[in-house]
This record gives C-alpha cells, structure tokens and sequence, in this order.
C-alpha cells in the first residue's frame, strides 16, 4: 500500500507560482510512475503531468498536458520520497483541486484509472 500527502496548494493572483509536493510512503519511491491529475468543478478528472520511470532505477520522463506545457514542471526526489509541481504563469483556469497519483505500472497514463494511489487533493485557486 503507498500513501500520498499533497501539500503546497493555496490562493494566488493569476501570472503567479505556486508549488505542489506529494510525499509518498510504504513502498520504494523510485519504483514508482507519479502523476498529476486536476478536477475543477463540474469537470472530469484531468490528467496535468507525469514523470515515468525509463529504463534503468535513476532515469525518467516527463510529460505534460498541452493545457499546462511551458508553464508547469514534474519533478522528483527520490531521497525525500517526493514529486514535485512546479506552477509558473497560473491562470484562472487552472483553479481545481489537485491530486498526486501513484503507480507501479501504467498502461495509459492520462487516465487517471491507470493510477493504483491517490492523494487526498490540495486546492490550488488563481484570482483573476
């Protein structure tokens, strides 16, 4: 079983930053693909980013949403166990509740189906 804590969320004015940590516990953290998911109100769950174990223990790929691409990065520290989401030049439209996710093995991963482990979400709004 592995646990997700999300923290780092809040209010910001729009062309702001702000960034997301998700610690994660109870199995090898390098062994794990960990992503980023949004969901706004009355909308579907979206899939923001996802960094990817790629071939050997110490190498990863990162893949973003158009919606995000350019403005926000994945990032990881195996040591501290954590994931990172680096939001630059925020938009009211990126005003949602965001959850860190988790798995061993995806086979889609911009579905968050795909995803064995959720945290429980850190709201993150952008005034206008």
């Amino acid at each position: 079983q592995v646990q997700l804590v999300e923290s780092g969320g809040g209010l910001v004015q729009s062309g702001g930053s702000l960034r997301l940590s998700c610690a994660a516990s109870g199995r090898p953290f390098s062994t794990l693909n960990m992503g980023w998911f949004r969901q706004a109100p009355g909308k579907e769950r979206e899939f923001v980013a996802v960094i990817l174990r790629s071939g050997s223990s110490t190498s990863y790929a990162d893949y973003y949403a158009d919606s995000v691409k350019g403005r926000f990065t994945i990032s990881r520290d195996n040591a501290k166990n954590t994931v990172y989401l680096q939001m630059n030049s925020l938009k009211p439209e990126d005003t949602a509740v965001y959850y860190c996710a988790a798995s061993g093995y995806l086979s889609i991963y911009t579905q968050w189906t795909s995803y064995n482990y959720w945290g429980q979400g850190t709201q993150v709004t952008v005034s206008s």
